[in-house]
This record gives C-alpha cells, sequence and structure tokens, in this order.
C-alpha cells in the first residue's frame, strides 16, 4: 500500500492517511518496511550467561535469536539443518548443540560438526552456520537490526550519554508490566508524541509540569520532549522534570530523577497492541515523585484516548486531520518517517 504524502510544512499538511490504522495489507506491509530496517529491543543481557534466547517482536516479527555475551553478537536460533529452536533458556555453554540431531555450532553461532554427513558434497558451507544480525548495546540493553538500514548512531546518537551512566553506572531495580490494548501500533506512538493533550487528559502530570517550557527537539530517526518542572527546587534530571525520547518506530524511554521507564510498543493486529513497560529504578528515595511518580494511571489515561481514536478510525468518518505547530512536531516528524518508509523500495 502507498501512503499519501505529508507536507514538510507542518502548516501546510495534512495527517496521516487513516487507511494505515485499519488495513492489513498495511500491517504486513509494515513488517518488512518498518520494523525489519530499524532498531529493535532485544532485551536486557544476564550477566554470567554466554547465551540468551530472546524473540523480537513476538505475534508479529517473532524473530528467533540468540545474544552472545561474549562478542556481543546476535544471530539466529533456528538450526540450519531442519529448522528446530536451539535454545530455550540462558546458558553458559561454549557451544550451541541442537537437540534434534546433534548439529553443533560454535559460542558465535558458527557451524562446527554434524554426525552422520560424511559424502554430502560442498558440505559444510556458510548457510550451515547461523545468519548473524546487527548488534548494539547501551548498558546492559541490546538492540538488533533484522535487515539492512541506518546505523544505531543515528537512532540513538540523540540521547545524551550522561542519561546511560546516570541508569546503569550502578546497580537499579528492575521491574517490567505488559499491557494490552485495542489500538493500532502507530497511535499509542503518536499519543505520545505530543504534550497538547496533557492538559486534558493528564490533570495530574499536567500538575508537575511548567507546560509553558515543553518543548520537541526533532533529529532524524527520533525525537525529544522536555519540560521543566512547574515548581523551583523539585527534583529534576539535567534541569528538567523529565526528558522523553522517541526512537523510531516504536521505542520510548523516559528519564526521571529517580531512573528510567522504557516502553517497548509491540504491534500484534492493525487493532491490537502489546506494551511492554520496563522500568529501572537508580534512586528509590525519588520513585513516585514528580513527573515520573503516578505512571500507572498516566498509563491507563492514555490507553483509554487511544483505543477512542481507533474506533473513531474505523467508524470511516475520519479522513485526515491537520497539526499544530506549536504542539504537534514531534507526530508530524513520526507520520513522515511512517510514510518515507512504507514508501521506500524493498530488497527482493
Amino acid at each position: 500500500m502507498k501512503l499519501k504524502e505529508i507536507s514538510s510544512e507542518i502548516g501546510m499538511a495534512e495527517c496521516l492517511d487513516p487507511r494505515f490504522y485499519v488495513s492489513g495489507e498495511a500491517f504486513e506491509a509494515s513488517k518488512a518496511r518498518i520494523f525489519r530496517p530499524s532498531w529493535q529491543f532485544a532485551g536486557v543481557e544476564q550477566r554470567g550467561l554466554r547465551h540468551t534466547p530472546v524473540t523480537i517482536l513476538e505475534d508479529f516479527l517473532d524473530a528467533r535469536l540468540i545474544l552472545c555475551s561474549t562478542d556481543a553478537t546476535a544471530f539466529s536460533n533456528v538450526c540450519t539443518h531442519r529448522g528446530k529452536i536451539l535454545l530455550s533458556e540462558s546458558n553458559d555453554n561454549e557451544t550451541i548443540r541442537c537437540g534434534y540431531h546433534g548439529r553443533t555450532f560454535d559460542c558465535g553461532g558458527r557451524f562446527r560438526a554434524m554426525p552422520g554427513f560424511e559424502g554430502v558434497v560442498g558440505f559444510p558451507d556458510e548457510r550451515d552456520s547461523l545468519a548473524r544480525f546487527s548488534r548494539a548495546d547501551a548498558g546492559p540493553l541490546a538492540f538488533v537490526r533484522l535487515a539492512s538500514g541506518g546505523e544505531f548512531e543515528e537512532y540513538f546518537g540523540s540521547i545524551d550519554p550522561r542519561l546511560w551512566d546516570f541508569v546503569f553506572g550502578s546497580g537499579f531495580k528492575f521491574d517490567e508490566k505488559v499491557y494490552q490494548l485495542d489500538a493500532n501500533w502507530a497511535l499509542y506512538c503518536e499519543n505520545y508524541l505530543e504534550g497538547f493533550h496533557i492538559p486534558f487528559v493528564h490533570k495530574t502530570l499536567a500538575a508537575e509540569l511548567d507546560l509553558a517550557s515543553y518543548k520537541t527537539e526533532l533529529f532524524r530517526y527520533s525525537s525529544l520532549q522536555k519540560a521543566a518542572p512547574r515548581n523551583s527546587g523539585e527534583p529534576s534530571i539535567l534541569g528538567y522534570s523529565a526528558l522523553y525520547y522517541f526512537v523510531f518506530p516504536n521505542l520510548m524511554l523516559n528519564f526521571y530523577p529517580w531512573g528510567l521507564s522504557m516502553n517497548v510498543v509491540e504491534p500484534v493486529d492493525f487493532n491490537r497492541t502489546r506494551v511492554r513497560y520496563l522500568t529501572f529504578v537508580v534512586n528509590r528515595e525519588l520513585e513516585g515523585a514528580g513527573a515520573g511518580g503516578d505512571l500507572e494511571t498516566v498509563e491507563l489515561e492514555d490507553q483509554a484516548v487511544v483505543e477512542s481514536v481507533q474506533k473513531g478510525i474505523e467508524s470511516g468518518q475520519y479522513e485526515r486531520g491537520r497539526y499544530s505547530p506549536e504542539h504537534e512536531t514531534g507526530t508530524h516528524h513520526f507520520h513522515r518517517l511512517i510514510v518515507e518508509f512504507m514508501n521506500r523500495r524493498t530488497e527482493s
């Protein structure tokens, strides 16, 4: 599906083609066009274990990989002989051995041995090793790219290095929750990308922020929203109540005085989304305070709004709205990236 173009001039632009949110064709096309060439969160690496099996966007891409801690690589978790999943849990073994027919790989995924294949012509060749994928790390967070695309720095380089040091420079308390909502993944993201709705939807959050100072900065594949505390003397991080980074297409990194919350937006169907919500608490004394305090309430308020938007678009009564040049630059930027990726020619 080719999407209608969106003007680079926000004052002249119309919003994303509503067919994108309700089309199974667009949903399927986005796998190869948007998600595989972009950097996806792979997991929190487990220290002391050589191999960690992960699934990238289960129920969507369902890419089965192994993260190797010894050389910071990522490779396929699918045996090259008959397709069996190799690992179901982490281990510290020096080799990986398939439990089906005994094919063995070294710790980097390279083929090493296979019983019963004497006399097979041209065996082994490069196809018998496990496919490798681009990987980059930020602290214990691993990210992978499943197809050719932009470099990690183009996506994550806008994030101030001091923030990674703050969260992962010492110990942290980790937790994870999972939310389900009946809406397209992109609606959840575009809601995040503007503070326009905050005084209307998030009364408690609005009381913590100086909304007059709210700013959005745009980068090639990411954006940053930030606002100062409403009252001087309140906890801040680099001078702000919160720093909200969005990395295209589906990752939110929210830095607060107490640590980091991370939303991984996982498409399930064109009108269903899973949100993995991870928290890394560094300063427990500040947990529950300020703009990053009542996150559960904010999350549920956002979900209710986004589900209502999905119903409105599915009604067929919505065409293409317009953007507020003052408040919706982040959403405009996001929509233009969707159109850019969806309208690209893909590799055959």
